[in-house]
């Protein structure tokens, strides 16, 4: 008997860019005929930019894969890798363009939170709809479906429709149905991001213990911790390829290394931007610049100092401005933060420069966040007023110092201890 739970054979897919279909025959005909008379669609919507329809873009482009059964295998990637492509196709929620996929076993995949739900019925209807789609008879949720309770913590509001649920609510009843199907390949696609860190604890767990008793299991997240707590094997996808399939750290590496892209010295404005948006950038206060002072390369021996100095601009007179650094890890764990108030601060520009020490941390990659923030009269984190995007450096060791095992003992490094 063969323990290849998948097997994939130079899988393919292909969209195409624009809107297709949806629209009645008739608007179709028009659009047709329009197009081969060479002139505007009438249909098109105002604003609409049609230039790039009917170009093919390759979610997937030639992967080739093994999986053996009782492997816990996590997949991490930037967004538009293909990591969800792949497990559509694996559940068979899409159909490849080209190449071959082999499953042997039972697929209970969960690729989106709530999937299948209906707002208006309850969880526990809910539960036998979403059972049945996943291939459950109602004689195998009716013995389970106590235990599907007690594990999603939703008891006091089974009997309530689902539209009243949190998002988090929906995760732990959607993860707890997925979890009691007799299946032996698990699929999870980012399930977990909503969840509270018990339920992620628990649902770690779960999927461990699955993964022990000779289950399959293939995770996809941008959370490396989950990653590596659950995982005993790592696939990198970028633009639709493999570029590495192996040990979870290693993994990990490469693709913090390929998400800190170009390293850099300098930062504009426009490139520190922080994502989420929620704080008021450039409203009154914002940071316009960061440097690391006399590198080439932002490479440091660990017996330096990083430098940094930053222009900022108050677009309104503060008492009580200080600059924040928050330190990760070369995958976005938190390490710590700083912070220190800023002695000169006026409306309009401003520069200072900041330093720290790097004799306790570990070689390899890192990442740092600034973030200008201000206190209220009882020293309290207040409010930020602009916080930067991640912004990665590397730390290496002189010569004879010991190699750091990160994967045993974490990042810092305890230089003080030593005897007197």
């Amino acid at each position: 008997m063969s323990d290849v739970a998948i097997k994939i054979e130079n899988l393919k897919k292909r969209y195409m860019l624009g809107a297709i279909g949806g629209r009645t025959l008739n608007a179709e005909l028009q659009s047709w005929w329009a197009r081969k008379r060479g002139k505007d669609d009438p249909n098109t919507q105002i604003g609409q930019d049609t230039s790039r329809y009917g170009e093919t873009f390759w979610a997937l482009d030639g992967i080739n894969l093994e999986i053996k059964k009782g492997e816990a295998v996590g997949i991490i990637g930037a967004n538009g890798a293909g990591k969800s492509t792949l497990l559509k196709i694996l559940s068979r929620v899409t159909a490849p363009t080209e190449g071959d996929v082999w499953i042997d076993g039972r697929v209970a995949s969960m690729l989106e939170v709530g999937t299948g739900f209906h707002g208006e019925l309850t969880g526990r209807e809910n539960i036998y709809m979403n059972g049945a789609i996943l291939g459950m008879t109602r004689k195998e949720v009716d013995a389970k479906i106590e235990s599907i309770i007690d594990f999603s913590e939703c008891r006091q509001f089974i009997d309530t429709p689902v539209k009243r649920y949190s998002s988090g609510m929906y995760v732990k009843l959607a993860f707890a149905v997925a979890s009691h199907l007799d299946a032996e390949i698990m699929v999870m696609d980012e399930v977990l991001a909503v969840g509270d860190m018990k339920f992620q604890k628990k649902c770690l767990g779960k999927m461990g213990d699955e993964a022990k008793g000779g289950k399959t299991v293939l995770y996809v997240s941008h959370n490396m911790a989950t990653i590596r707590n659950l995982c005993t094997r790592c696939i990198v996808l970028d633009k639709g390829r493999v570029v590495f399939d192996g040990d979870v750290e290693n993994a990990i590496s490469v693709y913090m290394d390929s998400a800190s892209g170009v390293r850099k010295v300098f930062f504009e404005k426009s490139e520190l931007q922080w994502a989420k948006k929620n704080i008021s950038l450039g409203v009154r206060g914002c940071i316009k610049n960061v440097e690391m002072v006399s590198k080439k390369n932002p490479i440091y021996d660990s017996t330096e100092k990083l430098l940094v100095k930053v222009k900022y601009a108050l677009n309104q007179q503060y008492d009580d401005v200080f600059m924040g650094i928050q330190l990760y890890g070369h995958d976005q764990s938190t390490i710590g933060f700083g912070s220190t108030k800023l002695a000169k601060t006026m409306v309009g520009d401003n520069e200072t420069t900041f330093e720290l020490k790097l004799e306790d941390y570990a070689e390899g990659t890192y990442c740092f966040r600034l973030n200008l923030h201000l206190l209220d009269g009882v020293n309290r984190y207040s409010e930020s007023l602009d916080q930067t995007t991640f912004i990665y450096f590397e730390i290496t060791n002189p010569p004879g110092v010991l190699v750091w095992r990160r994967d045993w003992w974490n990042n810092i490094r305890l230089n003080s201890f030593r005897e007197v």
